[in-house]
């Protein structure tokens, strides 16, 4: 059971990782479509008045949140190694 919900967990931690991922692509889709870029630029691409340090500083804080979440789907994964050659080892 406690296998069965590490995984859900990590499963969950996957889907966010990709959803992360993706954010950086629907905006810039929305924006080259003539959109807002989802509240990004209320205005348009044309009347956005970002400061320079929002694109690296977006970056960051998302690289970050990728990297943590990668780095917690390999701790769950070793877990639940851990836990199964646990429950298989052979007693004397």
């Amino acid at each position: 059971m406690t296998v069965l919900l590490i995984r859900v967990l990590a499963l969950l931690m996957t889907l966010a990782a990709i959803a992360i991922a993706a954010v950086p692509l629907l905006i810039l889709i929305d924006l080259l479509s003539g959109g807002t870029g989802y509240g990004l630029c209320a205005g348009g691409i044309e009347a956005c008045h970002r400061p320079y340090s929002a694109g690296p500083e977006l970056m960051l804080v998302m690289s970050g949140a990728l990297f943590a979440l990668v780095l917690g789907i390999r701790l769950l994964m070793k877990v639940v190694r851990r836990l199964r050659e646990d429950s298989y080892q052979v007693t004397q």
